[in-house]
């Protein structure tokens, strides 16, 4: 290992091959930073979240695209719980997909990625699918034989269309991992918040999906429960300086989070000066794996067999259930500094 560490460290002393560099014009197709002879696509990933609910998932979704080492093969708009304060429609998941449809077209990346609706509604038990565009796009995906690039499916809300698909289809198990923001706290690792629900949020938006893909199907499972996404707060002051100044899509990142902020003011509930940005550990645990020996490294986890959820949405200890991750901490700098970086150098780029 020592030997690439030497070769790298004299190519950045050569002149004109600091790799770091500012490398030109943003590519149009993939939304690239940086050059492709630089970075190329180490996974293919599709995104799942409620683009218009918490706006947690703007800034993932933001990230995501200006990361040239996934290779993004579809992106979901998925449902919100019944009666949800973010949206009380009964069109969630068209909404969510419509949010994608308007981050698209502010980074000027129209027609350029396959924009999918998910179900509009949850499971209605854990052996009945929900068919959608999404579940059908997650099995096709899943079952090609014409690539070596790992899947990962990374959803920042309810299961729905990943366990709808696995219904349909429960041979995808073997052919993806599932990175799931979402879970209460686990009782030995950590104590949950002042006033917490015990029904988490995620795991509320769908419970019967969560079910399905815990307790029924064998799909690999990294999961960040509600005490470690808790971990990724951006203070105000970051969100001001860092992030509303970086152009249109810096604004409008910064804007849906303002709206939330005023919201609170509105119905006396002080939001303070930090937000959790809870879904952008999706970015962190995929983009940012290491360099050599692939893995999100500088986040820790423990492995532990898969608890069976039941009806509550509370674990119970299943000795049958295979290994899962539970990330326990997560490297939030390195999270946060590349966001910054990334939508400066988007924002240069224009």
């Amino acid at each position: 290992m020592q030997y690439k560490i030497y070769i790298i460290v004299i190519l950045l002393c050569l002149p004109g091959t600091n790799i770091f560099a500012q490398t030109g014009a943003l590519q149009k197709k993939t939304g690239s930073l940086f050059s492709d002879s630089m970075v190329k696509p180490r996974m293919r990933i599709i995104i799942d979240n409620d683009f218009g609910g918490d706006p947690d998932g703007l800034f993932e979704l933001v990230q995501h695209l200006l990361s040239p080492s996934v290779e993004i093969r579809a992106i979901i708009g998925s449902h919100l719980r019944a009666g949800d304060g973010f949206d009380p429609s009964k069109e969630t998941a068209a909404h969510a997909k419509m949010k994608i449809e308007e981050v698209l077209n502010i980074m000027n990346l129209d027609k350029t990625y396959n924009v999918l609706q998910g179900s509009n509604f949850a499971l209605e038990n854990d052996s009945t699918a929900q068919p959608s565009d999404a579940a059908s796009a997650i099995i096709k995906e899943a079952m090609r034989d014409d690539t070596k690039l790992p899947l990962y499916v990374v959803c920042g809300a309810g299961l729905t269309d990943l366990a709808s698909a696995y219904l349909l289809e429960p041979k995808i198990a073997s052919r993806l991992t599932l990175i799931w923001i979402g879970g209460p706290e686990y009782p030995e690792l950590a104590t949950p918040p002042p006033g917490y629900t015990t029904l988490e949020y995620n795991l509320g938006i769908d419970l019967k999906a969560g079910q399905v893909i815990f307790n029924k199907s064998s799909i690999p499972v990294w999961q960040i429960p509600r005490n470690v996404y808790r971990q990724v707060m951006m203070p105000y002051s970051s969100l001001l300086l860092k992030v509303k100044t970086q152009g249109k899509i810096g604004e409008y990142l910064a804007n849906n989070i303002e709206r939330v902020m005023k919201m609170g003011i509105k119905y006396n509930f002080n939001v303070g000066e930090v937000y959790i940005v809870g879904d952008s550990p999706l970015v962190l645990l995929t983009a940012l794996q290491s360099s050599f020996e692939p893995d999100p490294a500088s986040s820790f986890y423990v492995l532990r067999p898969s608890p069976f959820i039941n009806n509550q949405g509370i674990y119970e200890v299943n000795h049958k259930g295979r290994n899962i991750r539970v990330y326990t901490q997560l490297d939030v700098q390195l999270l946060f500094e590349d966001l910054y970086a990334k939508l400066a150098l988007f924002n240069q780029s224009k």
